[in-house]
């Protein structure tokens, strides 16, 4: 645990718009970021000292923990090893353990299911027989995903009829993989917490949410109609947290589905669902992330009212537009838009939820 006066530098592995995201709340805060990342000019470059080389680069981590304070990681796909590494010379948070836990679904889905958090129905399969198996144990539709580096709908194919099993095997098949039970969930909702060095533990709000591709589009919170899953939704985190004996933010997404919820994955990071928390909460999620990880006070988490995120995907409608929408933040990232990569987010604040509504559809109607 870090005292307030000594969080200073916080090293992160990786420098995408999360990063930079956390560097750019941690100014008001005297916290400085040092990055890793092997891209060329990435996201984060811009606000924080950044190395350039491979993760497995025992020099390179050597470079990125000296006059650290503490260090964290912004993406769930960093190497363990990595991770591992860096926790040698310097604290990292959350411990490499989490980044093993979420790395691989079929681990992640038995490590939700041990501490009793309802998921859908999963097997493995290692071969194009055992696919058979477990489609024979799930029944269809089914969702077939690679065990690992899958993100934003990438990794996985959707078995609705049995003709589809030889297409899906022939595309993803060289790979480990999970087969999942398809679930007519009733709407997308995700919770994001927070938990300090001392164990104190603090939610935002249950955020719904809407994806379009495989890529969320779109969030609000509180998510209407949800006290007794936000209960839920709280108790399952806690034992996650509890479990990994975890610092700092973790997203966990959820199906609501027959009136419960089953969690679909989750994230030891700050969360594209949560960038609402920027605008529309107390304290944002970067912020709450830094002051767990530095050992200081966790921030209030409640939302001012309600709020909203629409991510901008592949392309970045006119600033002055967006901005000519009443109480719209916008927050791009530096990257150059292509087709299927996010390039920043608009943030809406009003007093309820419906009082979102004109401003979402003005929003959604520029992209």
């Amino acid at each position: 645990m870090i005292g307030a006066a000594q969080a200073r530098t916080v090293g992160i592995l990786g420098a995408g718009q999360l990063g930079r995201m956390l560097a750019l709340a941690g100014h008001p805060l005297g916290i400085r970021c040092r990055f890793l990342d092997p891209g060329e000019d990435p996201s984060a470059g811009a606000v924080g000292e950044c190395l350039r080389a491979p993760y497995a680069d025992p020099a390179a981590i050597a470079r990125l923990a000296e006059g650290l304070d503490v260090a964290t990681f912004e993406f769930e796909n960093v190497p363990v090893a990595a991770a591992e590494a860096l926790a040698a010379r310097v604290a990292v948070h959350p411990r490499p353990a989490a980044l093993a836990a979420k790395q691989d679904r079929l681990d992640e889905k038995r490590f939700l299911r041990g501490l009793g958090v309802p998921t859908a129905p999963f097997a493995e399969v290692s071969s194009r027989a055992g696919l058979d198996a477990a489609v024979a144990q799930i029944g269809l539709p089914a969702v077939l995903k690679t065990r690992r580096d899958g993100y934003d709908g990438k990794g996985q194919a959707v078995l609705r009829v049995s003709a589809d099993l030889d297409r899906a095997w022939a595309a993803l098949g060289a790979l480990p993989l999970i087969l999942e039970g398809f679930i007519p969930f009733e709407r997308e909702c995700s919770l994001l917490a927070v938990r300090g060095h001392d164990g104190a533990i603090r939610c935002w709000p249950l955020t719904e949410n809407v994806h379009r591709a495989g890529i969320l589009h779109r969030s609000i919170a509180p998510a209407t109609g949800a006290a007794a899953l936000t209960a839920s939704a709280e108790r399952h985190a806690r034992a996650v947290l509890e479990a990994l004996d975890y610092v700092g933010v973790l997203a966990i997404e959820f199906f609501v589905h027959a009136g419960g919820l089953l969690a679909n994955e989750m994230a030891p990071r700050v969360h594209n669902s949560g960038h609402w928390t920027q605008d529309g909460a107390v304290t944002s999620q970067f912020e709450n992330h830094l002051r767990a990880i530095c050992g200081l006070p966790l921030g209030d988490t409640a939302v001012r009212g309600a709020a909203a995120m629409i991510n901008l995907v592949g392309t970045i409608p006119d600033p002055a537009a967006i901005l000519a929408v009443p109480g719209a933040k916008l927050h791009l990232y530096g990257k150059s838009p292509r087709p299927g990569r996010k390039v920043g987010h608009v943030n809406l604040c009003a007093d309820t939820v419906a009082g979102l509504g004109d401003s979402i559809a003005r929003i959604e109607g520029l992209l």
